[in-house]
């Protein structure tokens, strides 16, 4: 084949061949040339163990990090004359495997390069270019499963996901990033060994969604994880989200509406100056979990209507409950499951027109999710109808606006009582404790409810509230 190879690939396989060693460029890389794409990072398996080709790579970059020893893995960066960088990763020939209780995948080193890459994840990633001979490698048939679009495991699939189990999260990733299909066979056996995922740590399980998420195709991974029956496993609320329907009991499949959802909040996303730079994880984790609190809020009314009330509410603590479980970050956590907790906080607006005071408590209550949380507001209006539709993006266009013209008057970001601790001591004749509290909070609502005041009006209405609690 035809190969445009990066000349430092090939400079890095001469130094490994003068010393005696196989090298080979491996995985994305490889298959990244068929698809005439352009990678920085660079995947390469070898003979040498990390011991020996470690002063190769020193010498060779600029840069080096040995955070992979113990799974054979050491790295290197060159910083190219034009200004970019190259970074390669070498791996001795490895096989990965789980023991039957095991949670984190025990390293052997193999031998030679066939056998390494029958351990690979998928026929696409089991492709190999030898350096510095340019010889193409394809024992399964990797390039015409590239041109077909699908995913198929080198060896028997049972086989290849109990070896390693969170390669069927990979193969749902892999969907959501390439628009590949799995095929049935490989399909199947993922089916049927799910719960096997569960022995893989919950961090690396959430680095596989995570990536899925932030992919091109989030919708099709996401259908392709339920489908496949591992959210059941990983994420059970996302599937709980396919609620029964009768003939009796008419409403929306909440799981429809939340992948509609997903795809509407990604196409509101910002370019990298704007508020909400794509792809945006906040978002689509708040996209995705928006509704999980339906299913348990589900009550049939009298008339055959449906409602979940306080879904909302409820939706909020699951989300902390399954992010906390997948390892996400705190601050994540935080802000993910206060999205889903505010996002049906506009829609009174609809019926009724905020005050200032109303509108200044929204923004107040974001905070710096003010962007993110409109953003998810107006992708979960997904009415079919017409006249709905027009009548929420006015509702939202006209408080985003008033927004707009209280902040050229007022600090929103920094929204504080016109009165602070010190002032609210020394005009009450207190010293700090749980009445400071309660008195800073007060003037915080005062502000809110009254916009900016001066100092004279401020005190005179602490004083007046102080009164009314003493009295």
């Amino acid at each position: 084949m035809d190969f445009e190879v990066w000349p430092e690939a090939i400079e890095l396989g001469q130094l490994f061949a003068e010393r005696g060693y196989e090298l080979s460029l491996v995985g994305g890389p490889v298959r990244d040339l068929l698809l005439h794409r352009r990678s920085h990072d660079l995947d390469f398996c070898s003979s040498a163990r990390p011991e020996e080709f470690e002063p190769i790579l020193r010498s060779w970059g600029d840069g080096f990090w040995d955070m992979g020893r113990k799974f054979g893995t050491l790295g290197a960066i060159q910083h190219r004359n034009d200004g970019t960088e190259v970074r390669v990763e070498v791996t001795t020939y490895r096989s990965d495997t789980y023991d039957a209780d095991s949670r984190k995948p025990a390293v052997a080193y193999g031998h030679e390069l066939l056998g390494d890459l029958s351990r690979r994840d998928f026929t696409i990633n089991a492709m190999a270019l030898r350096v510095p001979s340019l010889e193409f490698v394809d024992p399964f048939g990797g390039a015409s499963d590239l041109g077909k679009k699908v995913l198929r495991t080198p060896v028997d699939p049972e086989q290849s996901f109990d070896d390693d189990p969170l390669r069927m999260m990979r193969a749902v990733r892999f969907v959501a990033q390439l628009g590949f299909s799995i095929t049935p066979d490989t399909a199947a056996a993922i089916a049927d060994m799910a719960q096997r995922l569960s022995i893989v740590s919950a961090e690396r399980v959430r680095d596989e969604f995570v990536k899925l998420l932030l992919s091109d195709r989030p919708r099709q991974g996401i259908e392709a994880f339920v489908e496949s029956g591992l959210a059941d496993v990983v994420f059970p609320e996302i599937p709980a989200l396919q609620l029964e329907m009768d003939e009796h009991h008419h409403h929306k499949d909440v799981f429809e509406h939340t992948m509609m959802v997903l795809e509407r909040a990604i196409a509101l996303e910002t370019d990298d100056d704007g508020p909400v730079p794509a792809p945006d994880l906040t978002l689509r984790l708040a996209a995705i979990m928006h509704d999980i609190g339906k299913p348990a809020t589900r009550k049939f009314e009298p008339g055959g209507k449906v409602s979940f009330h306080h879904h909302d509410v409820v939706g909020a603590k699951l989300t902390r409950k399954r992010m906390r479980a997948l390892r996400f970050d705190r601050h994540l956590i935080q802000d993910v499951s206060e999205l889903v907790g505010l996002h049906l906080r506009f829609h009174g607006y609809v019926d009724e027109p905020w005050t200032d005071s109303a509108v200044r408590r929204y923004v107040k209550d974001a905070g710096h999710l003010y962007e993110r949380l409109n953003r998810l507001t107006r992708a979960d209006a997904t009415t079919q109808n017409q006249r709905k539709a027009h009548m929420f993006e006015r509702a939202m266009d006209e408080m985003e606006a008033r927004v707009r013209e209280l902040k050229k008057k007022e600090d929103f970001d920094a929204l504080r009582p016109d009165l602070d601790g010190s002032q609210i001591m020394q005009i009450l004749d207190l010293k700090p404790g749980p009445e400071i509290g309660k008195a800073y909070k007060h003037m915080l609502a005062f502000r809110l409810d009254n916009g900016p005041t001066d100092e004279v009006t401020a005190t005179a209405e602490l004083r007046r509230w102080w009164h009314e609690q003493q009295g």
